[in-house]
Parts: structure tokens; C-alpha cells; sequence
């Protein structure tokens, strides 16, 4: 989800989904557990809980669902204890933990919703989708013989009716340009990946990138092979990208640190008041223990992101750049009933090699726990590295003397303040309202042929331009769809709305491999990580 230039058009998005990935998706361990909360007695301690919900149920005025009651009494005993800690209904688990999993089962296309309209993307190399013919630019009218075009259609609607168990199978009639008929496919339903690495390319003849957006179950294997697909190009130094990944898996990110630290070196260790100190450590194997290697990290790095930059930072093996992360440092334990629902408790803080535990205060509750990444845009964090309160807190030094910081997420070693360059109500409403991207992929749709003939996106990035005619088009498009059109902020924001277009065009042909490279034009974290690199 994030990590764009021009970060502070996506603040509000960004933090919602901070908030969401914060609370599912975090230090996750599984333990199996039949045992339901409300039912254990065995040391007398909870009998008042299930007195009270027995009696509410039995004599309350109305008549109430009691598992309705139940599961609004566990959340608001969780929520006492820290932001972390949560409960997962049987409804929730499946969408929660498929992230992590790694894959879903479905048909197996990306997809946007323009003018009321499914539109493919891109049907995923390999998928359901793909195998029986379709194509990215088909629109979907029927699925099962109902209608889904002109039915103000949701991402949900889309979603429920597209997915399924792995075997099942699902009629779909697509409309597609240059074809008078609707083609009719049956998809047989099956697994598709869930991918972590968003993209890696070579940035510079010797540096490669790779970006990663959580830390799932098959994320150490995906990383492998980006690694050794930009080792084979000539990569003698990289960037990992961290930025907005919310975490996910901890022996994921221990795995993905080994490749970096040499033996026995510490990566990170755990801790609380019921289990003992464990101690995760860098084993003797490890594909890149001595190149120049750089992270990058923002507020949105959370979790697992700063359980592998925090280790790479203290072992001084990394130059972590960007803006402070997060700030969570809580393990969470999840634990499954009988009923199929779930509880993820937290039950140690984990501590990065230099001794630091990098949790920030949730002392004034949850509320005030993520208003906190609001209050660093709104104290000027995000411009000036010296507004960061953290700096007054406890100091560790690295083996190397470097002093890094504890208490409230990772300092970076290179702080690269948010571009504000380029903003404007303008951008900022034209993006929210989604008009970039449908309009783009309209373009993309319409020009197909003309795109194609650049073979790469290398070629496509070097020779393409969004011309002042194409942007004059984009703002009439805007004008039609109800965003009136502002001459001072257009030609404020006109670089920015520019490389915005050409990178959503970009997507619609070439996926995430033509979207970032593009988008990074004008990334200045990502610039200097590039820099410094020379």
C-alpha cells in the first residue's frame, strides 16, 4: 500500500493504512489454541466476566446476539492493553492473514473500476485469467450472467464476485476493444500469489533496487530471486526499499537481515515478562555480507521493516536514509479458537543488537498512539530533521561509536526531508478522486500498439514524454468529472502531474515494472540514496 514522491499528497491514506497494518500485521507468531477466552475459569480471576455477560444476556430489556456481545467484550478488554493487541473474528481472519500467506484464490487479474466499469489491467502471468485469453484493456459486463457495468460496482463487489475456492469455476463476458462481439471465458478458479517484492531493477550500471512491501511467507524466497536476477545484470551495491511496508513476519525479516550480516552478528532479540530472552542471530551463509548496501525508510515502516533496518543500522552495515519509522516494537503472539476467530496478543517487546527497543509511547491510548504520525507532519518532522523529539531520548552506540537512538521508531543515519515542491489542492483532489488513473489508463487502453513499440520500459522512460497538449487533456477530463480547472496551482503542479500520468500509463503496459522506475523520476529519498552511493 505508499511511497511515492510527493509524499504528501498520500498523508491521509497513508495513515490509514498505517493504523489497519498496525494492528493486523505485525510481529506475528502462530500458536495453536482451542481454548476460548470468556470459558477460561481456571483461576477464578475471570468469573466476574462471565457473570456479567450471562446476566446481561438473560436480563437485559432487549434481545441481544450474545456472540455479538462476546466479541465486543473481548476488543474492549484488548484495547486496555496497547494499540497492538487485537482481536480477529471468524469473518476477518481469512482477509487478515492472506497478505501474510503469501497468495489468494481467484481468477487472477488486476483491475481498476473506471466510469462504473470493471477494466483489466493486466491478467497475472500465468493465473486462471490468463490462460483461457484474457487481456489487459478487457471490460467486464457479466459475471455469471449478472450484470457489473453501470451498477455502481465496489472494489468489495468485484472482489466477492471474482474470488472463490481453487477449483471452482466462474463465467465471465468481457467486452474488448476492436472486437464487435462479447467473448465469453470460463475461468476455472486457483491460487494466485500475493507478491511482496513491488519491483527490482538496476538503478545505475553497479546498483540495484529491490522494494519490499511486507514481510509474508514468501517474501525471503521472492527477494532471493530478485537478488540473483540483478546480480546476473552486474549489481555490486543496493538499495532495499522499505518505505510504507507495515511489516509482517519476524523469521521473515531475520531471514532476509542473515543475507546481509555475517556470521553470529546479532539481528534482533525478544522479550517479556512471561518468555524469556530469545536470541535471533546471523548464520553463516549469506549472499551479500560485503557490499555497499543502503535502506530506505519512512514513517510507514513498521514492525519487521524496523527489525531489519534497526539490525543493519546497529551492526553498522547499512546507511539507513529517509525519514523516522513507525515506532513498534511489540511482538504479538495470535492464538485460534474453536470457532475460528483469533486474539493477537503481545507478549514481549523485541529489542534491536545495540539494546534499544524502538516502541513508542501509547501511554494516552490509542487515539493519541497514531495521532502521532499526524503531529510529526504537523511539527514540521517531516521537513526538518532537528523537530524530531526522539532526538532526546535514550542513546546507544554501535560497535563503530555511531550513536542511534531508542524510544520511538528508527533514526535514519541520512534524514532526506518530504518534497512539498509541486503541491497543490489541484493535485491533490485529482488524485483522490482517482481521475489520474482512470485517465492514463484510457490513454494506455487507446494507445496499446504506439506503447508496445518501445519494447522497454527503460526505452519508454528515456524517450516518452506526457506532452502539454496530453496534460490539457487530462485537466478537460478532470473539468467533466467535476474538478474545475486552476491555472495557478495546474502550472504549480505541472511536473508532478506529468510523471504522475506517465508512470500510471507506464503501469497499464508493463505492471509495477514500468510504474516505479518512472514514478522514481522524481523520488528524492531514492535520489540520494544514489548519490551516495558514488
Amino acid at each position: 500500500m505508499i511511497n511515492r514522491p510527493k509524499f504528501y499528497v498520500y498523508l491521509p491514506i497513508v495513515f490509514a493504512l498505517i493504523l489497519i497494518l498496525g494492528i493486523f500485521i505485525g510481529n506475528t507468531f502462530h500458536l495453536d489454541n482451542s481454548k476460548g477466552i470468556i470459558s477460561s475459569n481456571h483461576s477464578g480471576k475471570y468469573t466476574k466476566i462471565d457473570e456479567i455477560l450471562k446476566y446481561v444476556y438473560e436480563e437485559y430489556v432487549d434481545t441481544i446476539k450474545q456472540d455479538k456481545l462476546v466479541d465486543k467484550t473481548i476488543v474492549a478488554m484488548l484495547q486496555q492493553l496497547d494499540p497492538h493487541s487485537a482481536y480477529i473474528t471468524k469473518d476477518e481472519i481469512a482477509d487478515m492473514n492472506e497478505p501474510l500467506q503469501g497468495n489468494f484464490e481467484g481468477i487472477g487479474v488486476e483491475f481498476n473500476i473506471v466510469n462504473d466499469t470493471i477494466r483489466v489491467v493486466n491478467a497475472i502471468p500465468g493465473g486462471p485469467a490468463e490462460k483461457v485469453g484474457v487481456m489487459g484493456g478487457d471490460k467486464v459486463i457479466l459475471v455469471d450472467g449478472k450484470k457489473m457495468a453501470g451498477v455502481k460496482i465496489t472494489n468489495k463487489g468485484v472482489m466477492e464476485k471474482l474470488k472463490g475456492k481453487g477449483g471452482t469455476k466462474v463465467k465471465v463476458t468481457m467486452m474488448r476493444r476492436g472486437k464487435k462481439e462479447l467473448l465469453d471465458f470460463t475461468i476455472t478458479r486457483g491460487t494466485i500469489p500475493i507478491h511482496s517484492i513491488d519491483v527490482a531493477y538496476m538503478v545505475s550500471a553497479k546498483t540495484g533496487y529491490i522494494k519490499i512491501s511486507r514481510f509474508a511467507a514468501t517474501t525471503y524466497d521472492e527477494y532471493m530471486e530478485a537478488f540473483k536476477k540483478l546480480q546476473n545484470k552486474g549489481m555490486v551495491q543496493l538499495i532495499v526499499d522499505l518505505r510504507g511496508n507495515g511489516g509482517g513476519y519476524l523469521n521473515t525479516a531475520v531471514s532476509i537481515a542473515d543475507e546481509f550480516l555475517t556470521d553470529g552478528k546479532e539481528i534482533v532479540y525478544t522479550q517479556g515478562k512471561a518468555r524469556p530472552r530469545k536470541d535471533y542471530k546471523a548464520t553463516a551463509t549469506g549472499d551479500f555480507e560485503h557490499g555497499k548496501l543502503m535502506v530506505l525508510i519512512d514513517d510507514g515502516s513498521a514492525s519487521a521493516s524496523e527489525i531489519l533496518s534497526g539490525a543493519l543500522q546497529d551492526n553498522d552495515r547499512a546507511m539507513i536514509i529517509g525519514r523516522r519509522s513507525f515506532g513498534k516494537g511489540l511482538v504479538q503472539e495470535q492464538s485460534e479458537f474453536a470457532d475460528s476467530s483469533a486474539i493477537r496478543l503481545t507478549i514481549a517487546r523485541y529489542y534491536t543488537p545495540t539494546g534499544r527497543c524502538i516502541q513508542k509511547s501509547y501511554a494516552n491510548g490509542v487515539n493519541a498512539y497514531y495521532d502521532e504520525e499526524y503531529a510529526r507532519y504537523t511539527n514540521g518532522e517531516m521537513e526538518n530533521a532537528d523537530s524530531m523529539k526522539v532526538k532526546d531520548s535514550i542513546k546507544f552506540r554501535t560497535p563503530m561509536g555511531k550513536v542511534v537512538y531508542g524510544g520511538g521508531g528508527i533514526t535514519p543515519d541520512v534524514f532526506v526531508p518530504m518534497d512539498t515542491a509541486g503541491h497543490s489542492h489541484y493535485l491533490t483532489e485529482v488524485l483522490y478522486a482517482g481521475l489520474l488513473n482512470d485517465f492514463a489508463f484510457e490513454y494506455a487502453d487507446k494507445n496499446r500498439k504506439n506503447l508496445n513499440a518501445y519494447k522497454t520500459v527503460e526505452k519508454y522512460n528515456k524517450e516518452f514524454e506526457v506532452s502539454s497538449s496530453l496534460l490539457d487533456d487530462f485537466v478537460a477530463y478532470a473539468e467533466k468529472n467535476k474538478v474545475p480547472r486552476k491555472e495557478k496551482q495546474i502550472k504549480a503542479s505541472s511536473s508532478v502531474l506529468k510523471n504522475e500520468l506517465k508512470a500510471l500509463i507506464a503501469r497499464t503496459i508493463w505492471s509495477s515494472d514500468g510504474y516505479y522506475p518512472v514514478l522514481q523520476n522524481e523520488d528524492n529519498v531514492l535520489k540520494k540514496a544514489i548519490q551516495l552511493m558514488k
